[in-house]
């Protein structure tokens, strides 16, 4: 436990301070829930909004936000009794897929995650014997991975180098190592110092075959013993999703100033992203979309060895609360 409070403390000094609502505006009682989230548009956004509608104190909850700089640091948060809720990107997926946690909402399709390279080095087969950066478990893993295979390549034939997301950025830009699997905005601070880096790989090499969804998520405990507050948390999720889609443009205001960062530069991170709004999540969980997406991940998990088998999405999508939140 103690290992698990530094881990959490060393993340919370890498990112911003928590957010939260403090408004009691509601009757009654209100719930407290904690809830993770990383310092990005997509980690950041639909918090921003639900703080400064007072989405929270609307639907009778108390919120305490802690920042983290990744999905699986989240959920073991969440295993171990130190939040409730959290936010987790499409590398994570395979946590929740193995029983770890349940998916309460997504929330976007990732386009942010790169391989990125030293200058000279121009196509994806030279990472052979070459020292790569991946952050274990994260998007950054599952874009690396899939680059490899791309090129012929294992995990065996490169120097894997597990690295938290903040060291690839000060190793990269120090030249320790030759690549990594890394994402936007960290990649923002590595271009400023390598500013001829190059890009290798991106999500959208991929599309054809797996959809890049972000999430977020809910432990079992609270899955399994408090169904009211998960309910009221995904009302909160939908109509700021909704919010967002509305008023895009004063959604990355909000975030920008929660994050303390400029708003061009959270404008142009929220690019990297398609963001879905509730009426089209709706859909696509009736239709089987999410199915798809979820499936084609468990795919790629087994062949990653991250899963042993690909498990029917159902079991870890809470499609049914998702949608049954529209009219509760």
């Amino acid at each position: 436990m103690k290992r698990l409070l530094a881990l959490i403390t060393a993340a919370s000094l890498l990112g911003v301070a928590a957010c939260g609502s403090s408004d009691d505006s509601s009757s009654g009682p209100t719930e407290k829930v904690n809830f993770g989230y990383i310092a990005d548009y997509n980690g950041t956004s639909l918090l921003a909004v639900a703080d400064d509608q007072k989405l929270w104190a609307k639907h009778g909850l108390e919120v305490s936000t802690k920042v983290f700089t990744n999905g699986p640091l989240q959920i073991t948060a969440i295993n171990a009794g130190d939040l409730d809720f959290g936010y987790i990107g499409p590398g994570a997926v395979w946590l929740p897929a193995s029983g770890k946690a349940k998916i309460v909402a997504l929330n976007s399709l990732g386009n942010a995650d790169r391989v990125i390279a030293q200058p000279g080095l121009t196509d994806l087969a030279q990472l052979k014997g070459k020292k790569v950066g991946v952050p274990e478990g994260t998007s950054g893993d599952m874009i690396l991975t899939l680059a490899l295979e791309k090129a012929g390549l294992s995990a065996t034939d490169i120097e894997r180098v597990p690295m938290d997301p903040a060291t690839i950025v000060s190793a990269f830009a120090a030249g320790q190592i030759d690549a990594a699997g890394i994402w936007y905005p960290l990649l923002n601070n590595i271009k400023q110092k390598k500013p001829d880096l190059v890009e290798l790989a991106k999500n959208e090499d991929f599309s054809a075959t797996v959809s890049f969804p972000t999430a977020f998520v809910a432990g079992n405990e609270a899955v399994d013993q408090k169904a009211g507050t998960v309910t009221k948390v995904v009302q909160v999720l939908r109509e700021a999703m909704d919010y967002r889609a509305a008023n895009s443009d004063k959604t990355v205001e909000l975030t920008a100033a929660l994050l303390k960062q400029p708003v061009d530069a959270v404008k142009a991170d929220a690019g990297n992203s398609k963001m879905l709004d509730s009426k089209t999540l709706d859909g696509y969980t009736a239709d089987g979309t999410v199915d798809k997406w979820l499936t084609g991940m468990g795919d790629y998990f087994v062949g990653a060895k991250k899963l042993t088998e690909n498990p029917d999405p159902k079991t870890y999508y809470l499609g049914e609360t998702f949608t049954g939140a529209a009219s509760k």
